[in-house]
């Protein structure tokens, strides 16, 4: 299918470009790069046609990779491009690209890359491909760029060697799924998955699984250096593993974030739970609100 030649595409190989520090990007022709990305990104998502979405996101993955090509690209926010995640991580070393094609079944295809930053100068660009489906115990795998648990991220949180993403994965028709995930970039070669979580010492990353008709809150407490999330439970004991029953109970849990380790806290106090910028996208199932994007952040 296209979308498999689409992940071939961006699994070409790592785009390096040259580019000097002082040197900004051409601001007019990087504005025509992301008018013409915000142009095909509407119909990603807006095309009531499947195959045609696929075609349009086919077009979207070649334009976003020209635009990158230009020199010192890096430097340019992208700050239009709404269906789109672009991330800059804190330290300034890399961003991430994420976003999402939605199937007419209600599951999802996902779409990344890593765009580096390195101390020379030079831009390299890492494609992710999505294999979540050939993914055994996706929350014990340890894997490659190459083999990515695919997700739309919207916080990168530092952490020792490593970075800590939260992300949004519509799952299925049935089900939404948010993740802590754990990035680790070596070189020009990035990794995702570590064994951090002390409640859970076998997982490499968490997966939340909730009903789509609910809203889940996952993010980031800076100023206590955590991350905060809404205890998610069945409507009732019988529907255990079912997960299109499962939402909040109203308490929430945290992990607190100590170099190298995760430790999980239950039934925290937290007085504070406005939604940020999780939620500046709109859920597609809920027919009463104007779709923005494929990104649903609930």
């Amino acid at each position: 299918m296209k979308y498999w030649f689409i992940s071939v595409c961006l699994g070409i190989g790592i785009l390096t470009v040259q580019s000097a520090h002082a040197q900004k990007p051409s601001g007019k022709a990087m504005q025509v790069w992301q008018d013409s990305l915000l142009s095909i990104g509407n119909r990603v998502f807006q095309n009531p046609s499947e195959p045609e979405r696929i075609d349009a996101n086919f077009k979207l993955v070649k334009t976003l990779v020209s635009a990158l090509k230009e020199k010192n690209s890096f430097d340019f926010g992208f700050d239009q491009l709404k269906m789109i995640s672009v991330l800059n991580s804190p330290d300034n070393k890399f961003r991430i690209f994420s976003w999402n094609v939605p199937l007419n079944d209600g599951s999802y295809l996902y779409y990344g890359s890593i765009q580096l930053k390195t101390g020379n100068g030079e831009l390299s660009l890492i494609p992710l491909l999505d294999k979540t489906f050939e993914i055994q115990q996706a929350d014990q795998a340890i894997v490659s760029s190459a083999n990515w648990y695919g997700a739309q991220y919207y916080e990168i949180i530092p952490n020792a060697d490593h970075y800590l993403l939260l992300g949004w994965k519509g799952h299925n028709r049935l089900f939404t799924q948010k993740v802590i995930e754990v990035l680790s970039i070596k070189g020009k070669e990035a990794s995702f998955g570590k064994k951090l979580f002390s409640d859970q010492p076998q997982i490499s990353r968490k997966i939340f699984n909730y009903t789509r008709q609910a809203s889940m809150l996952l993010r980031y407490d800076a100023a206590k250096k955590r991350i905060v999330f809404d205890h998610l439970v069945p409507a009732d004991k019988s529907l255990e593993g079912k997960y299109q029953y499962y939402g909040p109970d109203l308490t929430y849990d945290a992990y607190e974030i100590v170099p190298a380790k995760l430790f999980f806290k239950s039934n925290i106090e937290f007085n504070n739970p406005v939604r940020g910028d999780e939620d500046q996208y709109l859920n597609p199932a809920r027919k009463k609100i104007e779709k923005k994007s494929g990104f649903n952040a609930n």
